[in-house]
């Protein structure tokens, strides 16, 4: 498993399932959609923010 964040906006550097950890600005809440927690991105793809809340994300792999 890889310690390694991702944030909005950076190309997934591999295709795997990632989770959300935070907001770009820290925080944890309002929390995101069960949906938005967990998303799978193929290689190359952008990771996205978190519309529900209109707010960018930080995220690992799974």
């Amino acid at each position: 498993m890889s310690n390694e964040l991702y944030k909005t906006g950076q190309e997934a550097p591999k295709s795997s399932y990632y989770v959300f950890v935070s907001y770009t600005d820290g925080s944890t809440l309002p929390a995101p959609t069960k949906e938005e927690k967990e998303i799978y991105l193929t290689r190359g793809e952008v990771f996205p923010p978190i519309r529900s809340q209109n707010k960018g994300a930080i995220w690992k792999a799974k």
